[in-house]
């Protein structure tokens, strides 16, 4: 879900300037800050380096994947996901963004850090060295976004506060079919949901969906693209994506997979779409005087929506057989 949670924040931020009648690189580069900002509070998954680290140095049954999400779920999900943290974050970034070197702008940029500190110091108290650690990458990252912004663009330091609030807060909903449900209210307790979103008792038909929920994200984002660019998002699917159908033998080879137990479904259908979509004579031109090459900007275009339409195909066509011929 790490790319659905950027992906959605992107095409809903983007999707949003475009209405309002924004041209359309501001509208795309301001897009872009939010699926940032809402990539940013996965960063707690650095801690899973450490149940790597356990495992290559103490071995043992568990194999290194297993070993690295067995890790991340002693803090994945928590401070970094609360929307009131990303509250008080939010504003403390964007005053980050302030530009110039003036008093006025130093000012800010001190109030901003302060808000970060106190965030980190709220951590430390209510959860730990752990948490203030998480919170410690949660704030740099951030900072790192904003500052960048300010440099290297001309966004207002309001609408990167607003980025990054739609960032930051859509992200935590997107965990709810996948995991543990994340710490929303950090540190003032959490609501009532206490476990996933259920979509299918199947374990396999509840990953199915998922996965569709996520495909669907992509395919989101690739639209809004479509709409900003002026693009014809029917002329840019080729037929090869009708391909992806043959995966649906799949389900008859090989496990079925679950939340527990995906990397062989999902890597294997995500091949499929790939091949689907790269596979074309006009993908790369030649450019400069080297006769070096690289994909036009309308063959990597097709090659996204072509990929994301097998993709779909693909799991439609898996998810036909199962249901038909697997037995229960």
């Amino acid at each position: 879900m790490f790319v659905g949670h950027a992906l959605l924040a992107f095409a809903v931020a983007a999707l949003v300037a475009d209405w309002r009648g924004w041209d359309r690189r501001p509208a795309l580069l301001v897009g872009a800050v939010a699926g940032v900002f809402a990539a940013i509070p996965d960063i707690d998954v650095a801690y899973a380096l450490v149940g790597l680290l356990e495992w290559q140095a103490l071995g043992g049954e568990l194999g290194a994947p297993a070993a690295f999400w067995g890790a991340s779920r002693v803090i994945h999900r928590s401070v970094t996901h609360s929307l009131v943290v990303g509250a008080v974050a939010a504003p403390a970034f964007g005053l980050l963004a302030v530009r110039g070197r003036a008093a006025r702008s130093r000012a800010t940029h001190l109030a901003g850090i302060a808000l970060l500190v106190a965030l980190v110091a709220v951590a430390l108290v209510w959860d730990g060295p752990l948490a203030a650690f998480v919170m410690v990458l949660f704030a740099a990252s951030g900072v790192l976004v904003s500052r960048g912004v300010a440099r290297r663009s001309t966004l207002a330091p309001t609408t990167v506060t607003l980025a990054a609030l739609w960032g930051l807060w859509s992200h935590p909903w997107g965990d709810l079919v996948t995991g543990a449900p994340p710490d929303w209210l950090f540190p003032l307790g959490s609501p009532g949901l206490e476990s996933r979103v259920v979509l299918h008792s199947d374990p396999t038909l509840h990953l199915l969906g998922a996965f569709a929920i996520e495909l669907a994200t992509i395919a989101f984002a690739i639209a809004v693209v479509y709409r900003v660019t002026d693009r014809s998002i029917l002329a840019g699917v080729d037929r090869r994506a009708a391909v992806g159908a043959v995966y649906g033998v799949a389900a008859l080879a090989v496990t079925p997979p679950t939340l527990e137990v995906s990397y062989h479904f999902v890597f294997s259908i995500l091949g499929v779409g790939l091949l689907c979509g790269v596979v074309q004579e006009s993908y790369w031109r030649p450019f400069g005087t080297r006769d070096r090459w690289r994909p036009s900007v309308d063959a990597v275009f097709e090659t996204g929506l072509t990929t994301v339409a097998a993709v779909a195909v693909a799991l439609v066509a898996y998810a036909i057989v199962y249901l038909l011929v697997v037995p229960s």
